[in-house]
């Protein structure tokens, strides 16, 4: 399918990069299965442009995403480019919400695949029965569902209920993730959306193993051992990323 672009004309080099960067990372959800009709979102701040961040068009599925299509907005909704697409509101409130009050969030990614809406569904959220949940224990904030996120004044809550933490289940609704990088953003995405997979595989056969505090500590203290340079997720991500090119290359245009 044909998708409108914006044109390059007096774009930042620092911009194209973004938005190579960010239609890269809904190619790679579309890849993964993560992606859900033409809905959520991923957002990635402009570096070098305060309050400017780029989104997913809305209308387009995530495999349709290209780096020109991408809709650049200011934090109050704002487009900044000529783009012919909409923005969703859902994704607008909740993603400007935390770009405006946070500045570590770079990136923020918020899906509903059906193993992160089944947890976050789920009396007591993510449990620490397995390796990646285990990546989470004490990590995760939980908030309560009030309906789609269209509403100004749900964001003090959110702020209120995400305090220091930087990972989020929306209760009966999905996963939410923030990032100081794209890559970053994307490990931890990958990371908790294995943990609530293997969550719902190991309860549909019976009760659980529960991880005690101490071994969790533990893992969690030594995990810094297992990456390689280059940045958390920076590894990862360039590998989806090469795959994602031999499928097909044109999110790049």
């Amino acid at each position: 399918m044909a998708t409108a672009a914006v044109a390059r004309v007096e774009m930042s080099e620092a911009e194209w990069e973004a938005r190579q960067e960010l239609a890269a990372c809904y190619r790679v959800f579309a890849m993964l299965g993560w992606s859900e009709m033409i809905y959520n979102h991923i957002t990635l701040k402009i570096p070098g442009e305060d309050g400017a961040f780029l989104i997913n068009p809305f209308g387009l599925h995530f495999s349709e995403v290209t780096a020109s299509s991408l809709v650049k907005i200011d934090i109050d909704g704002n487009k900044l480019d000529d783009s012919p697409y909409p923005v969703n509101r859902a994704g607008f409130v909740q993603h400007a919400l935390f770009h405006r009050h946070l500045p570590d969030a770079h990136c923020i990614m918020h899906t509903h695949t059906t193993a992160g809406m089944a947890v976050s569904s789920l009396e007591g959220g993510l449990r620490a029965t397995n390796f990646y949940a285990c990546n989470f224990a004490g990590q995760i904030a939980y908030h309560d569902f009030e309906g789609v996120t269209v509403r100004d004044e749900e964001g003090v809550r959110l702020l209120e209920h995400l305090g220091s933490k930087r990972v989020m289940l929306l209760k009966n609704h999905g996963i939410l993730v923030m990032g100081r990088t794209l890559p970053e953003a994307f490990l931890k995405h990958w990371s908790l959306q294995r943990a609530c997979e293997i969550q719902v595989a190991t309860m549909s056969m019976g009760t659980a193993i529960e991880v005690t505090p101490e071994v969790v500590a533990v893992h969690q203290r030594d995990l810094h051992m297992v990456q390689i340079p280059g940045g958390p997720g920076a590894a990862d991500f360039a590998a989806m990323v090469r795959l994602v090119d031999k499928i097909d290359n044109g999110w790049r245009a």
